[in-house]
């Protein structure tokens, strides 16, 4: 067995989707044994280890929380259960993102380190949670000047490729709280129905433009969707409320105007989540860590469009330029049957290794 597929095993199965201790405390132990790099834990829970020196720095970048598993990724005594077949590695968080993690690690510790740059490797707690984790750290002054996140990117352009992601959409998630005045059905006309309000809320939100944008050549589109509506207390009765939920998947530096619904009567706006998009602002980077990509593997990358958040989004609204880079695969996250492929591992291992080195070498 491969060290890289021992170590994902080690990561997967241990729970983290309540509490990531364990699973922080095994990525912390990993790298005081194996690494001679200076490892932290800082308050939050998130594992950092530095490594060489230079003025500016580069980070590998992951989270060790998962989403709740699915009953059958569980054992009885709630350890989580891995399969290898097929060349591949089942259980939660294997993809998503595990793997990557392990990959990442192995990296870190494995790099010829030049001059020019120090190599951070930093695991984040809370990610699933809205990034918690990443949060915190850049509110104590945490802020890599670069980063590759070990989200997925595999896949994306082609079979068997593992592709850079230099920009992803944000998430935007919001209510519309419609009031209106209750009356009897019988008649209606002595209060304000509080779904026809709504509907016209909905047709305002049908009319406006999708926010788009384009980051180093790539078109970047995004989208709202009314996702949920509810309201009414009887089937004879004028409703007197009523909430419309909004799914917004925002792109960098652009919004859809959602202010003017507002004018309505009736109507007001609340944001329940606002997660950041990410895009790279340095082509040089984008370059550097392609170039690495393309060296580790046989197929051709790209740099494409990652249509989900990631903690990326936090890092580079602070001021990190980033890109996504990892092995997850498209529909394998968050599933019952979570997967990733060993082989990708070992290429995203040497991907990793090719980046630190080219950027310890490189002055950008």
């Amino acid at each position: 067995m491969s060290e890289v597929t021992e170590l994902t095993r080690e990561l997967t199965a241990t729970a983290s989707h309540a509490d990531e201790t364990a699973a922080g405390d095994r990525i912390e132990d990993w790298l005081r044994h194996h690494t001679r790099a200076s490892v932290e834990r800082d308050e939050h829970g998130n594992v950092i280890a530095r490594r060489g020196e230079g003025q500016e720095s580069l980070a590998f970048v992951g989270h060790h929380d998962v989403v709740p598993p699915d009953e059958s990724q569980v054992d009885p005594d709630g350890t989580y259960l891995v399969e290898e077949r097929d060349g591949r590695l089942y259980g939660r968080g294997s993809a998503d993102m595990k793997g990557s993690l392990a990959a990442a690690m192995l990296a870190f510790r494995e790099a010829a380190l030049g001059t020019e740059g120090e190599l951070i490797f930093v695991s984040y707690v809370g990610e699933e949670s809205g990034g918690v984790g990443v949060r915190g750290a850049i509110e104590d002054g945490f802020v890599p000047d670069y980063a590759v996140v070990g989200e997925g990117s595999t896949n994306y352009s082609g079979s068997d490729v593992t592709d850079v992601a230099v920009t992803h959409k944000g998430r935007r998630g919001s209510t519309l709280y419609i009031d209106g005045q209750a009356a009897h059905a019988s008649e209606p006309e002595a209060g304000e129905n509080a779904i026809y309000r709504a509907s016209d809320a909905i047709g305002r939100i049908r009319e406006l433009e999708a926010p788009e944008t384009a980051v180093l050549g790539n078109r970047v589109t995004g989208s709202i969707v009314v996702t949920e509506i509810e309201g009414g207390s009887a089937w004879n009765v004028v409703p007197e409320g009523c909430t419309v939920t909004l799914d917004e998947r925002t792109v960098p530096g652009e919004r859809a105007l959602l202010e003017p619904v507002e004018e309505l009567p009736g109507v007001a706006w609340g944001i329940d989540q606002d997660l950041p998009p990410m895009a790279c602002e340095e082509p040089a980077f984008g370059r550097l860590v392609g170039e690495a990509a393309d060296a580790a593997q046989s197929g051709s990358p790209a740099q494409v469009v990652k249509p989900h958040a990631t903690d990326a989004g936090w890092l580079a609204e602070a001021g990190t330029t980033c890109v996504v880079c990892g092995a997850s695969e498209p529909g394998e996250a968050h599933t019952a049957n979570e997967s990733v492929s060993l082989s990708v591992l070992k290429r995203c291992e040497r991907l990793y290794r090719e980046v630190a080195e080219r950027f310890s070498n490189t002055e950008l």
